[in-house]
């Protein structure tokens, strides 16, 4: 099955580039230019992946990737933003964005991107044969992709989840931000802050008490290490 991507953004000379190579790479796409019209189209017939422009009229992108997390589909996410949109860019991981781009951008380099978060979203454990991970109420399976804390599913984005697989795979050891983005995101250089905000969501969602971890501690000066907290 051809896998959708909806393309938003209202500059039409970069949509229809990234549209152009999408569709090239064998991807079905669709493009509207503005918020609303995103929701509206995502609503009529969901896409695979959404590739999303944080600067729109109608409704920022921001707002719209706020509202595509409420639903219970998860639909990927890639953003895209202005270099100088760190504070808008952080906000968006943060709401739950599982990869971004920086403007500008080689439309060869999203077209990968597009392709390693759908790959991940599709349940295939890239590397790594089917696992269940265990450990005091928290259990992770790689194949189907689910997470449960005492029995209760948890709501991971594509990125939360590999991050914790990983961490959970290597207990007790430090990982560096940089090893982090290269293991997990594939990236070999990267913004550091990518790493910081993925763990701040994982600890709202694991830790019971996220301001004092027990699961996923910070190792000053080096990065972070999942530490095992019962059987």
């Amino acid at each position: 099955m051809t896998q959708r991507v909806l393309v938003v953004d209202d500059d039409r000379t970069v949509s229809d580039v990234v549209c152009r190579y999408l569709e090239h790479a064998g991807y079905q796409v669709d493009h509207v230019g503005d918020g609303a019209a995103a929701l509206a189209a995502v609503a009529r017939q969901p896409p695979h992946l959404v590739v999303l422009d944080l600067m729109l009229p109608v409704l920022d992108g921001l707002e719209v990737c706020r509202r595509l997390r409420q639903r219970p589909d998860g639909v990927p996410i890639v953003m895209l933003t202005a270099r100088g949109d760190e504070a808008d860019r952080i906000l968006g991981l943060q709401l739950g964005a599982d990869d971004y781009l920086s403007k500008p951008f080689s439309p060869r380099e999203l077209v990968l991107r597009v392709r390693s978060v759908l790959r991940r979203a599709g349940g295939e454990p890239i590397g790594q044969a089917p696992e269940v991970l265990t450990d005091d109420g928290l259990e992770v399976r790689t194949g189907p992709r689910v997470a449960r804390l005492h029995g209760r599913e948890l709501t991971l984005t594509l990125r939360e989840f590999d991050l914790l697989a990983h961490l959970m795979r290597h207990p007790a050891r430090a990982f560096r931000r940089a090893e982090l983005l290269e293991k997990v995101w594939g990236w070999s250089f990267g913004d550091q802050s990518t790493v910081t905000v993925h763990v701040r969501r994982l600890r709202e969602k694991i830790e019971s008490d996220p301001a004092d971890p027990r699961r996923i501690v910070t190792v000053w000066g080096v990065g972070y290490r999942y530490e095992p907290t019962g059987g």
